[in-house]
């Protein structure tokens, strides 16, 4: 394992040299802002570090005069690694180091819509790691089912949407192959009625507008408590209309495009189906520019069965629904089929411990949301995913485990 840690900090040197080319690519192929490019590639290299420092030592769970017990991880073989498009490095920066370090080999598929970034890194590791230890290939979304059915693949590690999670998971049901699958989010945050709406507007204004709210942790639905309901519209739409929007190269910009047109005609579908279903405060609209631009929307006086609550928009439009309680919020946070994350903001932490512990959800966040990191486990709840990523969690998923029972 020395030899593989070794390497992959020689892999997160290399991808330090050359951050300002990754970044600016980034921005070119994925449409986000510069800062949150050069931001991807940070976490990319740091997920690397931190990642090559973690160990799966042979753990003894009995010693006795009858017998030793002893619990090993071996590598599997070929680990297959789909990749979205909303983070094409790094989301790589999530799998790679955990399935090397494990000793596996990698075969990684970037989205068809953008490969560049991805084949950029697959030319750091040829230089950097053995031959055939990394391997990138890009296709036409052609190749999905291919890699999830062959043979030779050991795991499949998936992040996606839960539609093509399911299909991902039947592939892969062939030759059972280990899976991990984290999938859509469609994240609630509980905003409780002892906080300052003008102290935590930003912070939730951040969590479910970065990278145009393509992110699969981002807020997606905001449940506010009635007597800071309009205060804390206010503010969001405040910082909706003063939002920069446009070209990621910009330094002023702060929302970039949508990534392709198939998630800009849908997220389309959304401002429409919004404009019926609540009241649009701010937004609402595209730029008058060539592109995939949306002006960043907040949508008020919409109810639990609307589309834009019910479904993940993956774009940037935020429904605001009206809570009477925390018991009504909770309710209707828990309905949805997703769990990949939520958040609960208040004043009184224990009272946000307290909401907190009842959601259904895989990671819950008191007073922050997208506060994640190489040490600490990840994974979904019900159709939001199957398995942990990050940590020695994570680790351990890229493993065999092989029971060693000694008779004395």
């Amino acid at each position: 394992m020395a030899d593989r840690r070794a390497a992959i900090l020689r892999l997160a040197d290399a991808l330090n040299q050359r951050a300002g080319e990754f970044a600016r690519l980034l921005t070119q192929e994925q449409g986000k802002p510069l800062a949150e490019s050069t931001a991807e590639i940070a976490y990319t290299e740091a997920f690397l570090r931190q990642s090559a420092a973690l160990d799966l030592p042979v753990r003894v769970v009995e010693d006795s005069d009858r017998r030793r017990v002893e619990l090993h991880r071996r590598p599997l073989g070929v680990v297959g690694a789909i990749i979205p498009w909303n983070f094409p490095l790094l989301i790589v920066g999530f799998k790679l180091p955990l399935a090397l370090l494990a000793g596996n080999t990698m075969v990684i598929k970037p989205a068809p819509t953008t490969p560049l970034t991805t084949l950029r890194f697959g030319e750091l590791c040829a230089d950097t790691l053995p031959p055939g230890v990394v391997n990138v290939v890009t296709d036409a979304n052609d190749l999905g089912a291919r890699l999830s059915t062959h043979p030779d693949v050991r795991k499949v590690t998936f992040t996606g949407s839960t539609e093509t999670g399911r299909k991902v998971m039947a592939a892969a049901a062939s030759s059972i192959k280990r899976i991990t699958l984290e999938l859509g989010g469609n994240d609630a945050a509980i905003v409780l009625d002892d906080v300052d709406p003008k102290a935590v507007a930003a912070k939730l204004f951040a969590g479910a507008f970065l990278n145009a709210g393509q992110v699969c942790l981002a807020i997606k639905r905001l449940y506010v408590q009635d007597r800071i309901y309009d205060a804390l519209t206010a503010e969001l739409a405040g910082l909706a209309e003063a939002a920069v929007v446009g070209d990621g190269l910009d330094p002023d910009v702060r929302i970039g495009p949508l990534q392709n047109r198939a998630q800009y005609e849908k997220v389309l579908g959304f401002l429409t189906d919004a404009a019926r279903d609540g009241t649009i405060i701010a937004g609402g609209a595209v730029t008058d520019r060539p592109g995939y631009f949306i002006r960043p929307t907040i949508v008020r006086d919409i109810q639990d069965g609307a589309r834009l609550v019910d479904e993940e928009q993956f774009g940037p439009i935020l429904p605001v629904i009206r809570v009477t309680d925390a018991e009504d919020a909770l309710r209707r946070a828990n309905a949805s089929p997703y769990g990949l994350g939520a958040s609960v903001w208040s004043s009184d932490p224990t009272r946000a411990a307290a909401v907190a512990q009842r959601l259904e959800a895989g990671t819950v966040w008191i007073n922050t949301h997208l506060d994640f990191g190489p040490t600490i486990p990840f994974g979904g709840a019900k159709q939001s995913g199957i398995g942990v990523e990050f940590a020695e969690e994570g680790l351990a998923e890229f493993t065999q485990l092989t029971v060693i029972n000694m008779a004395r």
